[in-house]
């Protein structure tokens, strides 16, 4: 061989170098399968200069091969082709490349094939998917331009494809399957969603018949029922507070949460929070106290909401403190901000549990074990409502000593597109 000859097939080698390097950056940037599969059999025939060339995948649920593309043959798609007795069966069964001079004098050659396309498979080049030692399909060039043989050159090239390939296929296939179940679980989320709408407005309509008839049987029957009728009353109000915590939450969800902001005095609502909250207090032996500023801390928010939030930390403290213990509420003001932090003596979160608290329908306790009540969505409410004025929410605890919700909202005018909704 001549010196020009050698530097020829170096300077083909280093080009091919080049063009694997592009190759392997294209096939890495595309994360949907479809369009992968054609940059690969568009490569492969380029690289070994060929007609034509082809994948074929393996199904994981038949275990059977089949075409999954074809460059010039889009008719091949998604024909079976048998592991026993085919070409393409004997790579994937082997995972060793293949190169077959003659396809029609090989009885291992699927004539199917060549009559589906209309064309004549003269020769072709085989090579597995692997991934690691796991084999999912075959890559294949079909009739070398110009009736040149298949070389090992030709192997070794598409060699490396494959191994690239093999990689990016299973990563779409798995960003496939994500997607899949990101879709799954948004529907499954809407409906639920849609659910609770539906049954919260349902609801609606007999509760407030319920309420409407235990007052006028209060009128009627005066003292003489007045035990009947207040547990009536109070297990009504609890299945109303629980519709409208259903609704914020769905409200939250959806975006349709609007905010009413006024400015009002915070140290005064925190003192209603607590005195509406003493009775259930006191019936499960806890000090629940306000700790509070002398001068009012004025804040420019929606008073209601932010009364949502303040109602829901100071259950949960109540309910998470066991007899003789403590729940302290404490407003402070700092700078552009103020600050609501419940503290309490009561059972406290397992540290590897403190940052789930505020995701809903999360229990620290488990749903078969617990003895407190509730649906796990106080907490994610209160995140909800601090987060559409702009604010911040975080916990901190340490098991049997306690746990301390810390709020921060800012006290100034709130930004224009949280006035009208978010």
């Amino acid at each position: 061989m001549s010196a020009d000859a050698s530097v020829g097939d170096v300077e083909i080698r280093l080009q091919r170098l080049g063009r694997m390097l592009e190759i392997s950056r294209d096939l890495t940037s595309t994360s949907t399968l479809e369009p992968l599969l054609r940059k690969i059999v568009a490569v492969a025939a380029e690289l070994t200069d060929s007609v034509g060339a082809s994948i074929l995948l393996q199904d994981p649920r038949t275990g059977e091969l089949r075409f999954r593309t074809a460059i010039g043959a889009p008719q091949l798609m998604d024909i079976p082709v048998p592991i026993e007795g085919s070409i393409a069966g004997a790579v994937l069964t082997s995972k060793e490349p293949l190169i077959v001079a003659n396809a029609q004098a090989d009885p291992r050659h699927y004539g199917e094939v060549g009559q589906q396309i209309g064309q004549e498979v003269r020769s072709l080049l085989a090579v597995p998917l692997r991934i690691k030692e796991r084999c999912i399909g075959v890559l294949e060039a079909v009739n070398k331009r110009d009736g040149q043989e298949f070389s090992q050159e030709d192997v070794e090239t598409l060699m490396t494809l494959a191994a690239q390939a093999a990689v990016a296929i299973e990563n779409a296939r798995l960003v496939d399957v994500l997607q899949k179940a990101n879709e799954r679980l948004g529907q499954l989320d809407r409906l639920k969603s849609d659910f609770i709408a539906i049954a919260s407005h349902e609801l609606r309509t007999p509760l407030s018949l319920i309420l409407l008839y235990a007052t006028v049987l209060r009128q009627k029957f005066g003292s003489a029922a007045d035990t009947q009728l207040d547990a009536v009353q109070r297990a009504a109000m609890r299945l109303k507070n629980i519709i409208d915590t259903m609704l914020n939450l769905r409200y939250l969800e959806t975006g349709q949460m609007e905010l009413s902001p006024t400015r009002f005095d915070l140290r005064s609502e925190v003192e209603g929070a607590c005195e509406d909250y003493e009775a259930l207090a006191e019936t499960g032996g806890v000090v629940l106290k306000a700790d509070l500023p002398d001068q009012p801390v004025s804040i420019y928010a929606d008073r209601e909401k932010v009364r949502v939030a303040l109602d829901n930390l100071i259950a949960n403290s109540v309910k998470f403190t066991p007899p003789a213990g403590q729940v302290q509420v404490t407003v402070r003001r700092g700078g552009d901000e103020v600050e609501v932090v419940v503290a309490d003596t009561g059972v406290g979160i397992p540290p590897q549990e403190l940052e789930r608290v505020f995701d809903r329908f999360y229990q620290v306790e488990s749903h078969m074990t617990r003895r407190h009540g509730g649906m796990g969505l106080g907490l994610s409410i209160v995140k909800g409502m601090v987060e559409l004025h702009g604010g911040r929410v975080w916990a901190e605890s340490e098991v049997g000593r306690g746990s301390r919700f810390t709020v921060v909202l800012p006290a100034k005018a709130a930004p224009a597109a949280l006035v009208v909704g978010s």
